[in-house]
């Protein structure tokens, strides 16, 4: 069956690719730490039915209408009144602190995956374990909702940041099977670059605000880059990882000053034989080529292991719904799985927005899986998806921040791979602890 090509809001472009951490970048400072409490609270079953629900995608254009069909067919179907409230999602975060900590906010929330520790770390968020049992979520979409084990969030649309590969270009280049290891994947991208015509290889981030993406690298390497609050970076992995970076960088396989728009763009114009993105980069890439045919050229699969045997990761990438304390908790705990397991409500939103879902039942319903990209990319990527480590840290943009800008020293050869890692470690340790 063909793809579908749904449309693409700000916020479904943005995920947790970067926008997160800029606005957590300015909540951090006034949020409290993650160890300094946030204890979980349970949900409350005291009998009213009417309850606030916050979201900022009840304020963009491409989600507003099919947020507010779900929200009414609830009311009419429960018999509950949902107050709705809505933030722009740069100002999102720093509302929504400012509601919880001044006692005005209460009922379900939209909350970015990247931000739950921060939430967390209010202790208004109620444990939603009960309430997410049996409900039919994938294991890799649970994920996103867990912060120390607990399950603040219930998964409302999972996916990962993965690989996408153009067909064309690889038919063109020879290729006839999708790498594993890592030593493929770089055959490949040299059987890529023998193209000319300017094609780039791997899109891969070389602007600093995206560098972060080094990370699932320095997994598949062997690095853990964090462990038991104790940042690893630095050791024989992840500096085996950006010396190989750096080589990619230097034989021209991957290009400088590239950030996930720019690779959108140029993968759209059919200049890119591979990147990495959330599925709902697809609309971007459909939108920013001349050529609408190449949405049925893009190939997920999953990131090549350093070593024959060892396992695929991938960046997690997601939004989940928490439900605060206070009175009606326990409405809004059921109507915040009902919008995420219910698998008609899933499937229809997906339709419309391109949400990825997050139940086994949803994802087998023909609106999902009649989506070749989607089916695919749910197969192969998102059962790889790890949590970034640090969102467990209200500074997690400082620390990745640091991280970055140490990569990007030697892609510049400005400093070694070794030296770079040392000093990114000593940084992000001093990040960690505060």
């Amino acid at each position: 069956m063909s793809q579908t090509t749904p449309s693409l809001s700000r916020r479904g472009v943005l995920g947790a690719l970067g926008a997160g951490a800029l606005a957590l970048a300015g909540a951090s400072a006034c949020a409290p730490s993650a160890g300094g409490g946030g204890t979980a609270q349970s949900v409350s079953d005291d009998g009213v039915k009417n309850f606030t629900f916050t979201g900022w995608s009840l304020n963009e254009a491409s989600t507003k209408k099919p947020l507010a069909d779900i929200v009414a067919g609830y009311e009419k179907s429960s018999g509950a009144k949902i107050k709705t409230v809505s933030y722009p999602y740069n100002d999102y975060l720093n509302q929504v602190l400012l509601q919880v900590r001044g006692g005005n906010a209460t009922g379900a929330a939209q909350c970015d995956a990247a931000w739950l520790a921060t939430m967390k770390a209010t202790g208004k968020l109620t444990d939603l374990t009960k309430t997410a049992a049996g409900a039919g979520y994938t294991d890799a979409a649970l994920a996103l909702g867990k912060v120390d084990g607990v399950q603040y969030g219930l998964p409302w649309t999972a996916g990962a940041i993965g690989m996408v590969g153009n067909q064309q270009l690889f038919d063109k280049a020879g290729i006839k099977k999708i790498p594993t290891t890592v030593d493929d994947f770089e055959a490949m991208l040299e059987s890529l670059k023998a193209l000319g015509n300017g094609i780039v290889p791997y899109a891969a981030m070389t602007k600093v605000d995206q560098l972060k993406d080094i990370i699932p690298w320095m997994w598949a390497f062997g690095s853990p880059v964090v462990e038991n609050d104790k940042v690893t970076v630095g050791d024989d992995g992840s500096v085996e990882a950006v010396t190989w970076y750096k080589k990619l960088y230097d034989k021209k396989l991957i290009a400088p000053a590239l950030d996930r728009f720019d690779a959108r763009a140029l993968f759209g114009q059919g200049k890119v034989g591979v990147y990495e993105d959330a599925p709902v980069g697809r609309g971007a890439v459909v939108a920013a080529a001349k050529n609408k045919d190449i949405e049925k050229q893009l190939v997920p699969f999953a990131r090549p292991v350093a070593k024959a045997g060892d396992k695929p990761v991938a960046f997690a990438w997601g939004g989940v719904l928490v439900v605060l304390a206070g009175k009606g908790s326990g409405a809004a705990a059921k109507f915040a799985r009902s919008v995420t397991a219910d698998t008609a409500t899933q499937a229809t939103y997906f339709a419309k927005t391109g949400n990825p879902p997050t139940t086994t039942a949803s994802l087998a319903d023909p609106k999902v899986a009649g989506d070749t990209f989607i089916s695919q990319f749910s197969k192969v990527v998102t059962p790889t998806a790890r949590t970034d480590p640090f969102w467990a840290y209200p500074q997690y943009a400082q620390i990745e921040q640091a991280l970055a800008t140490q990569v990007q020293a030697v892609l510049t050869g400005k400093s070694s791979p070794k030296q770079a890692m040392s000093d990114a470690r000593e940084a992000m340790q001093k990040l960690v602890k505060n």
